[in-house]
């Protein structure tokens, strides 16, 4: 399995469906050093993909190692947006839930 999907995976282990009540999101993730995934958030149920999804709600590119750094808290995600390390386009407010629908 890749480093990649192995975080991914974890991701889900840490979804919080009380977070993502009402939600029906796609969050595109086009990592620049790894493959892209792709998760899917409806009826408060959260699924991966692989690849790229047709449809995303937002869609985020940076490199593995900033992903990771978002999701433990390292690094707060507006600030890596600000400073070029995350790009995003869509629903840029709804990336900023992030952390809050994938708790560490």
């Amino acid at each position: 399995m890749s480093e990649a999907k192995a975080v991914f995976e974890a991701m889900l282990g840490r979804f919080d469906a009380d977070e993502a009540d009402d939600m029906e999101a796609v969050f595109q993730f086009d990592l620049e050093d790894d493959s892209s995934y792709h998760l899917v958030i409806d009826d408060g149920q959260c699924n991966m993909g692989e690849g790229e999804h047709d449809d995303p709600t937002v869609t985020l590119e940076m490199d593995l190692q900033i992903l990771k750094e978002v999701l433990s808290g390292e690094l707060d995600g507006m600030a890596a947006f600000m400073q070029g390390k995350i790009r995003a386009d869509g629903d840029i407010m709804l990336a900023t839930k992030l952390t809050q629908i994938f708790p560490k």
